[in-house]
């Protein structure tokens, strides 16, 4: 969670919303790495976790990322459970819920659902830092 806090704190002054991401093999191997870009590349899809899904895959050639953790530092929307899905990840740690778009435990159950690849994943990991910068980070813009 560390790493992915690095990542999140990279665009912190950079009009994005920091939110950082990690994949990484069960051993801490370090796959890929994101942070938001919704905000510098015009593109809704770039979201921390996707980017960071996309590094691995490449790193590894290969789609398929079964025997790898996301770490993130907020939980993924919809969008972002479908690529943990569709990658095969097998375990998701994330630290700050997110009640507006929160697919995993806040808003729906994306991983939950029984004809899926299972995903394990627990929230709330360093939950006080990573809603600290989200928190400093609205502050700042609303300032």
């Amino acid at each position: 969670m560390r790493e992915a806090l690095r990542e999140a704190e990279r665009v912190v002054f950079r009009n994005e919303v920091p939110v950082g991401a990690v994949v990484a093999t069960v051993d801490g191997e370090i796959l890929g790495k994101g942070h938001n870009l919704k905000e510098s590349l015009k593109d809704p899809t770039s979201h921390a976790e996707i980017i960071a899904i996309r590094q691995a895959a490449q790193r590894l050639g290969d789609w398929r990322l079964e025997g790898c953790v996301l770490v993130c530092t907020v939980e993924p929307c919809l969008m972002c459970c479908g690529a943990i899905l569709q990658a095969r990840i097998d375990m998701l740690f994330y630290g700050a819920r997110n009640p507006k778009f929160g697919a995993v435990e806040s808003v729906c159950r994306a991983l939950d659902l029984e004809w899926n690849h299972r995903v394990l994943y627990e929230g709330g990991i360093l939950e006080e830092e990573c809603v600290k910068l989200l928190k400093d980070f609205f502050a700042r813009l609303r300032a």
